[in-house]
């Protein structure tokens, strides 16, 4: 009899099940240091490519650079090998899982730019070892895994479903979120063939604690992706507009958001802000406007939500602008401090941020500008550089006006409503404010 030699399915998934796979992750950001991390601490040996030697060697030397994410954990991992941050891509050729967790901007026109998938795509082509498994995270137009990423994969000799798989799991990474991480958040899975989706969705049960859900395809699951931000998109955009049309008529935004809150059904509470910001909100809605256009097909809901959320930078110096002339005080002779430049509260991530949008503004208006953010030391808008400043007593009492565009909870907001000549909170700042002269979105 001759030596029955094991299916590659077989051999891949008994890897995973007894943990002895090696998982490579590429692109070591907001979503795949997490969830590289999260794989270690199911037992995993994980090796974490990234292009970036800056964040290869924060790495090595136990530092984070995400603010949710502590040294500690990073060192741990370090320091008994279970991670290993490297640049060399050669090492693919060693892992038996990797996953795609790279950055999918947009161009300046709105056009999805998938060119960072498109590398990774031929770096595993490049190195890879027969059996592997690869997974697409980040999040992209459908048709991206079936029709890029597998032309490219199967360049060589690799068959998709054969001797290598391939599957698309959006990320659903939330920085900041306390309730909900890698471990715990469901995942959306779906394989280029039954075999991919069968060793994909094995892996995932295998590293997180939460259901995964399989999907028909890896259209299904990228549209899915689309699906969930612009949800948030046209709704953030809905609560926006609300609040210039609450203004309008002196009705208080948040009062009425809070009331309608109190139904158990058919509502969901969203709150309007000085815009959108992030990896996320901002950009996703442009890939399925985008893959729209490819089919004729005009998102008119997409493109009116993009262009109110757009208008809130300008709507909230306008308010500034007029709660100073009620002071007798020209906006272009003001003094401002503007609280918080993140997109949301307690990260150290300002990507496309709203804050970004509303200092260009002010910085047209040629105000003269100090920024507070405990999480970022240095940032810029066109070009000119911004250092951040502390928050101290005599800052707030020079002032002419506070602009609370970010809620971190560790600002001193007890401070700033003593000795603050005028506050204008976008953001419900969850702070019993009783100065007189306070304002909200």
């Amino acid at each position: 009899m001759g030596i029955k030699i094991e299916s590659p399915i077989l051999a891949l998934s008994k890897k995973i099940k007894t943990g002895s796979a090696v998982i490579g992750v590429i692109g070591l950001g907001y979503v795949g240091l997490p969830l590289a991390l999260e794989i270690v601490n199911k037992g995993f040996e994980v090796i974490g490519f990234d292009k970036d030697n800056e964040k290869i060697s924060k790495l090595k030397s136990g530092v984070s650079y995400i603010a949710d994410m502590s040294n500690a954990i990073i060192e741990k991992a370090i320091y008994e090998e279970n991670l290993e941050p490297t640049n060399d891509f050669a090492k693919l050729a060693h892992v038996d899982v990797i996953i795609i967790c790279v950055p999918t901007p947009t161009t300046a026109d709105g056009a999805p730019n998938i060119s960072y998938i498109v590398d990774a795509a031929n770096a595993i082509e490049q190195n890879m070892s027969p059996n592997t498994l690869i997974i697409l995270e980040s999040t992209t137009y459908p048709g991206t895994t079936e029709k890029v990423v597998q032309p490219i994969l199967e360049k060589g000799n690799f068959v998709i479903g054969k001797n290598i798989f391939l599957a698309y799991s959006p990320e659903r990474v939330d920085p900041g979120n306390l309730n909900f991480s890698v471990s715990n958040t469901p995942k959306v899975v779906g394989g280029i063939t039954a075999a991919c989706l069968e060793v994909s969705k094995l892996f995932y049960e295998k590293v997180i604690n939460t259901n995964v859900f399989a999907v028909t395809s890896p259209n299904v699951a990228e549209m899915e992706k689309l699906l969930e931000n612009t949800f948030r998109q046209i709704n953030i955009a809905l609560v926006n507009e609300l609040s210039q049309i609450c203004h309008k008529m002196d009705i208080d935004v948040w009062e009425v958001i809070e009331a309608a809150s109190t139904k158990p059904y058919g509502f969901m509470p969203f709150t309007p802000g000085p815009g959108v910001g992030g990896h996320c909100i901002p950009v996703d809605p442009k890939y399925l406007l985008w893959a729209g256009q490819q089919h004729g097909i005009s998102a008119t809901l997409i493109e009116a939500a993009d262009k109110i959320n757009d208008s809130m930078p300008n709507f909230v110096v306008e308010r500034l602008e007029n709660y100073l002339h009620a002071q007798e005080k020209e906006i272009n002779e003001a003094e401002i401090v503007v609280i918080g430049i993140t997109y949301k509260p307690n990260i150290n991530d300002f990507r496309e941020s709203p804050a970004l949008h509303v200092i260009r503004e002010l910085k047209e208006k040629q105000c003269d500008l100090k920024v507070i953010d405990p999480f970022i030391r240095t940032f810029s808008v066109d070009n000119d550089i911004f250092n951040t400043v502390s928050l101290t007593r005599e800052l707030i009492q020079k002032a002419d006006a506070v602009v609370i565009l970010t809620n971190h909870t560790t600002i001193d907001y007890s401070l700033i409503d003593q000795h603050a000549a005028l506050i204008f909170d976008t953001r419900n700042t969850q702070y019993l404010f009783k100065n007189e002269n306070y304002y909200k979105l």
